[in-house]
């Protein structure tokens, strides 16, 4: 059986397919980016014009203007272009228009019959460049001009809405019938699910590449036996799919070679229920995949990783700052080492050579053999060959030493007797030989199991273990503050109650591991303020080199890193998106509350946390021109004094604003954060300092839009932190 299943994956693989698509997916990763961060592409710019559109009886007027733009000018551009060529070098398509181009070929079969109806021919890519790939467009722009004087080459879609273009011209020029706009509203999430760094790695894709040849063969297998399936594809199957089809002249020929007739592509289907078409679907073709070729239909990093989490904005920040964020000054720098952490997918296929007569239930544990500070414990699966049933494991850990595997068997309990295991064997794979240049990061073989006993067997245990694994990734840093005295090293500092008498003790920060990375101190100074003696705070660390310095003042309303252009600010009454708070400097980033973005937690699509129920967490997300609309880099966690860091430069401010936050967020010396708030109560400005909580203004922001009182809960967060200047 395994010969012939060979054999099967050695003949998919002979597939001839007339696209580089490793090139090219790399390049469709560059385009997905770039459509990401202009997200108007996705649902149109905004509340504005959604207005606009229900005020002009125009059913998605935004769109119906990017299908004009696509129809009425880059189409018939295309085709002229296609016949002889207009422009030194290639033709660069417009963004706007490549995204709706892009959705369109992504059905292949209906892109072919559009083009041969209306140009009597396939319109193709070659000698077409994406606008996001650098090239100068001044010649595509000059022919464009010549060719339809008056009409912008890049779309401005405030002008061409006032000019109502849309409503005049629509219908004037052949268009599709095909409705481009829920095409888009599909494709709009795939993003998501191929956002991840290793996707553009080249072993990556060509391991995607190969399994793309076998889902091909597979439903060429299908067709000749006359089986009907709903093939569902895997996301890094469904890649490389997507990239072919953007060649839709390579796409079809290549087709109709491999299996007579052009692949449909159906993206219509989302429903992930169980019991539901992509379900049923996907669990056949996982079936009929493993059985044809004897290797796992699953793949670490290829697999459906949830819905999107939910944006902390809407539109794209427009203070958007472009600086480099400078190296930090020496006396002020936290440079720690870096953890790497790879994906990994496990399965137990069989086992063979059992003992003669042997009975019982057999389970696989699986372990790290030396630490491993992001997988740290022992886990077990059942084996398939043996329970019918398939179990998979997915996890991190670090890329180094053994994954260990013992084969472990349940007697038959005699009630009341419980039941009692036996170890039979052992053994282990190195994670290393996944890295090596050589490997395609997959591993499916038999492997003889070191036997506990001293009992010599005539074969040795067999396990077939079945193993994927990702691109090691830079894992975020993790580290804990702790109340240095009067608590234990193991007390944590944060849950519990901090007297006033203790005020003063140092919190130090340390690593997973235990390291002291330096230790944080508040500290006050009267100064008069007129007639009045105020307080002035800062915080003090003591260095990895034992020095002891000024890390943040308060002044003005407003915190401010010491020899850093980093300052700590309230938000601006008319915000907004409900942020609590922004750092301000080379970058802007801002602090909301719960846990956003991929701090998200996600039960499922139906049942998404809110972020009401996490008042101790906040995340800083950073906003740039690579990320308008923001991107995580450190989750804040009040209650448990945990900092998780994704960037270097962020861990000295994320630091120091747990730190500060939680010393300003005190009542009578005892730590508040994360407490109950009476429901429907109101404080008064003059209250703030005593009786505000953070669990509180997150309360207030989050009903700001029903009950119109976000000024209200901005203003309570702004007297917080003046109260820290009046004794």
């Amino acid at each position: 059986m395994e010969r012939e299943q060979e054999l099967e994956w050695k003949q998919a693989q002979s597939t001839e397919i007339s696209v580089d698509l490793v090139a090219a997916a790399q390049t469709q990763l560059k385009f997905l980016a770039t459509v990401d961060r202009n997200r108007w592409l996705y649902e149109g710019p905004g509340l504005d014009v959604a207005i606009y559109r229900q005020e002009h009886d125009f059913k998605f007027i935004v769109w119906d203007l990017f299908n004009f733009w696509y129809n009425a000018y880059w189409l018939p551009l295309l085709a002229k272009h296609s016949e002889s060529q207009l422009v030194e070098g290639p033709l660069v398509v417009p963004l706007d228009c490549e995204w709706v181009w892009h959705c369109h070929r992504l059905n292949p079969a209906r892109y072919k019959k559009d083009c041969e109806e209306f140009y009597g021919r396939i319109l193709d890519n070659q000698n077409i460049v994406s606008s996001v790939g650098g090239t100068s467009t001044k010649a595509t722009e000059e022919i464009w001009k010549t060719l339809f004087p008056g009409v912008p080459y890049e779309l401005d879609l405030t002008s061409a809405l006032q000019d109502n273009i849309c409503a005049k011209k629509v219908g004037e020029e052949k268009c599709t019938k095909y409705d481009l706009i829920l095409a888009v509203q599909r494709q709009s999430p795939f993003f998501y699910q191929v956002s991840r760094p290793y996707m553009n790695d080249i072993r990556y894709l060509e391991g995607a590449v190969a399994r793309y040849k076998g889902f091909l063969h597979l439903i060429k297998r299908n067709k000749e036996k006359s089986i009907k399936s709903f093939s569902v594809p895997t996301y890094d199957i469904d890649l490389i799919w997507h990239t072919h089809q953007l060649h839709p002249v390579s796409y079809c020929n290549d087709l109709m070679k491999i299996m007579g007739k052009i692949l449909e592509h159906d993206d219509t289907d989302s429903d992930r229920t169980k019991g539901e078409k992509l379900d049923v679907g996907f669990t056949g073709t996982t079936k009929t995949f493993e059985d044809m070729y004897g290797c796992r239909y699953w793949r670490a990093g290829g697999m459906y990783r949830g819905g999107a989490p939910s944006p902390v904005r809407t539109t794209p920040y427009s203070g958007i700052i472009t600086k480099k964020v400078p190296i930090s000054n020496d006396n002020q720098k936290i440079t720690l080492p870096t953890t790497e952490v790879l994906e990994v997918m496990l399965e137990f296929v069989g086992v063979r050579n059992l003992p003669e007569g042997h009975k019982g239930t057999l389970v696989v544990s699986f372990s790290k053999t030396q630490p491993d500070t992001i997988f740290n414990t022992k886990r077990s699966l059942t084996i398939l060959s043996e329970t019918g049933e398939k179990q998979v494991a997915a996890f991190q850990c670090q890329p180094t030493g053994n994954l260990l595997f013992e084969l472990v068997s349940f007697s038959p309990s005699s009630f009341p007797l419980p039941k009692s295991s036996k170890t039979m064997g052992t053994t282990s794979i190195s994670l290393e030989d996944f890295l090596s240049p050589d490997s395609n990061l997959t591993m499916e073989k038999w492997v003889d199991l070191v036997p506990s006993s001293n009992i010599i067997e005539p074969k040795p245990i067999g396990l077939r273990v079945a193993v994927s694994v990702t691109l090691p990734t830079t894992a975020p840093y993790v580290l804990h503050m702790i109340r240095a005295r009067p608590f234990s090293k193991s007390s944590c500092l944060f849950p519990l109650p901090v007297k006033v008498q203790f005020a003063k003790s140092w919190t130090n920060v340390i690593d997973e591991a235990g390291n002291l990375v330096l230790s944080l101190q508040m500290r006050d100074s009267k100064k008069s303020k007129g007639k009045k003696e105020c307080t002035r705070r800062a915080v003090v660390g003591i260095m990895g080199s034992g020095e002891t310095r000024t890390l943040a003042e308060f002044a003005e309303a407003e915190w401010s890193l010491v020899n850093s252009p980093w300052s700590l600010q309230l938000p601006t009454i008319d915000s907004d998106d409900g942020h609590l708070l922004e750092l301000t400097g080379p970058q802007t980033v801002r602090l909301f509350p719960g846990g956003r973005l991929d701090y998200e937690k996600r039960r499922c699509e139906k049942h998404k946390v809110e972020h009401k129920h996490e008042s101790h967490l906040i995340t800083a997300v950073e906003f740039s021109a690579e990320n308008p609309y923001g991107r995580e880099v450190a989750l804040l966690d009040l209650k448990s004094g945990t900092v998780k860091v994704k960037e270097e430069w962020f861990l000295l401010p994320g630091f120091i604003l747990t730190f500060v936050l939680v010393n300003t967020l005190r009542k009578e010396g005892c730590l508040i954060v994360g407490s109950k708030s009476p429901k429907k109560k109101r404080v008064s400005n003059e209250e703030v300092g005593n009786e505000t909580n953070l669990a509180f203004l997150q309360k207030e922001v989050e009903v700001a839009d029903k009950e119109n009182v976000l000024m209200s809960a901005k203003k309570s967060l702004r007297s917080v932190m003046e109260a820290q200047l009046d004794a």
